[in-house]
């Protein structure tokens, strides 16, 4: 039977509402501030780092220490995460106009990949809970390296969309990039 506590009633009426806000203003290109990029990050791996340490809190969740195995199924989890988030810097089209200004526009592709994670992850805890200890696994590094795959993805995104955009302002060419006259 399905579980329709609060505690999960109360993400699953959140996305609902924010999914068609976020999908309706990435429809058009926004202003890129380059200067500001590092703002995001800055915020989300706090938010993370607390949602790691909130995991490890919970009390339904078995006290394990992590072993080698658990630290590489979070490296892994963060290096999957930086390489999607590269290529989905990579594949966001940047807009520069006649004034200098940048316009930038990301695939829907990454939201919805965000929020498959984070589904994933929730599915993922409740399958393993059970069956981790007898197949040797941490269930919970498995499900904080879903975190840490958002983690990566955001940062390195940001990073390289930082890096494409100093060097469209500085007039060096790129392969995603629109001139608007």
């Amino acid at each position: 039977m399905l579980d329709m506590s609060p505690q999960v009633l109360g993400p699953l009426i959140g996305l609902a509402i924010a999914l068609p806000l976020i999908f309706l203003r990435n429809r058009r290109p926004r202003t890129l501030n380059p200067q500001w990029m590092w703002v995001m990050p800055a915020i989300i791996v706090p938010l993370m780092g607390f949602a790691l340490w909130g995991t490890s809190m919970d009390p339904t969740m078995p006290p394990v220490a992590f072993d080698g195995v658990a630290w590489a199924i979070l490296a892994i989890g963060l290096i999957l995460g930086g390489a999607f988030g590269w290529w989905r810097g990579k594949m966001t089209t940047i807009e520069k106009h006649a004034d200098g200004t940048l316009k930038a526009q990301a695939s829907p592709i990454g939201l919805i990949l965000i929020i498959a994670v984070m589904l994933g992850r929730r599915a993922l805890s409740a399958f393993l809970e059970p069956h981790a200890a007898e197949w040797g696994l941490n269930a919970l590094a498995i499900t904080d390296a879903f975190l840490l795959f958002v983690v990566g993805m955001i940062v390195v995104q940001r990073v390289e969309m930082f890096i494409r955009a100093r060097r469209i302002q500085s007039g060096s060419g790129d392969s995603h990039v629109e001139t608007v006259g």
